[in-house]
């Protein structure tokens, strides 16, 4: 019976993480033909074959995508910034003894999280639009790093509470103050343990991107938008957005991979 129940205990312990970012290369895969390869390669093969194929339209529309790939970027990295601030100041007030300050933090991340983030636009852009304008760019970027803000914190918690307690006591025996020992001790440990997730929010930050084209924002997917309602060739410029999504995201995906082996062998 006993037996029974510790199996029983280490199955409850269990746990599946799925996340929704693109595919991370397997730092053990060494084989030519790997997943990773095989999409990456075979996604800029086909965006050098069909153009040189078939001119038009897949030259022309790859020519009309440069400033909307600009725009992803834009809105993608100022927002992973954002988010990463509001994240951390988040963690904090998740973990604070302070009962308001926790509450705050708590409710924030349970609001956020329970709101999609194509109403977050909405809102942001037309209903307080009726209060306060705000530019399309602007509120993209408002509602992205709100949104991502959110599970920023849950991540920045996981990892302060990740980092044993004789760390912080170790720091305070020291004579640091309790910020000192934070800022010196126990942050620089959070970072190293909070990465993978952070590059996989990034990488879902920058699909989940596409959304804000819904404002008008002149993103990969509005300028493909554009260019099939025109054109009315939407097989294939939905084709050479999708190609140019899943390059982007695969090679920030190995890049993600990169960082996270740097940061071991950091220790």
């Amino acid at each position: 019976m006993a037996e029974v129940n510790n199996r029983d205990e280490a199955n409850r312990r269990i746990t599946v993480n799925v996340s929704d970012g693109a595919l991370i290369p397997d730092r053990g895969e060494t084989s030519l033909f790997s997943a990773w390869r095989i999409s990456f390669f075979g996604a800029i093969a086909l965006l050098i074959i069909l153009p040189t194929v078939r001119p038009r339209p897949y030259l022309d529309i790859m020519r009309f995508l440069p400033d909307g790939i600009l725009a992803t970027f834009q809105v993608t990295i100022i927002s992973i910034v954002i988010a990463l601030a509001i994240g951390l100041i988040t963690g904090l007030g998740r973990i604070s003894r302070i009962t308001v300050i926790n509450r705050i933090a708590t409710i924030y991340v349970e609001v956020i999280r329970g709101i999609p983030l194509l109403v977050q636009l909405f809102y942001i852009y037309f209903a307080l639009g009726q209060l306060v304008r705000v530019p399309r760019l602007a509120s993209a970027i408002i509602a992205m790093s709100v949104c991502y803000g959110a599970y920023m914190g849950e991540i920045f918690r996981a990892g302060l509470q990740a980092i044993p307690k004789g760390q912080m006591e170790a720091a305070l025996a020291l004579g640091m103050s309790r910020g000192q020992a934070l800022r010196k001790v126990i942050l620089p440990q959070t970072f190293r343990v909070i990465l993978p997730p952070v590059g996989n929010e990034f990488i879902a930050l920058l699909k989940d991107s596409s959304l804000v084209s819904i404002i008008a924002v002149s993103d990969l997917l509005r300028r493909g938008r554009e260019f099939a309602s025109v054109s009315f060739q939407y097989f294939e410029t939905y084709t050479v957005v999708a190609l140019v999504y899943l390059v982007i995201t695969l090679f920030l995906s190995k890049i993600v991979s990169l960082i996270e082996d740097w940061a071991e062998r950091r220790g």
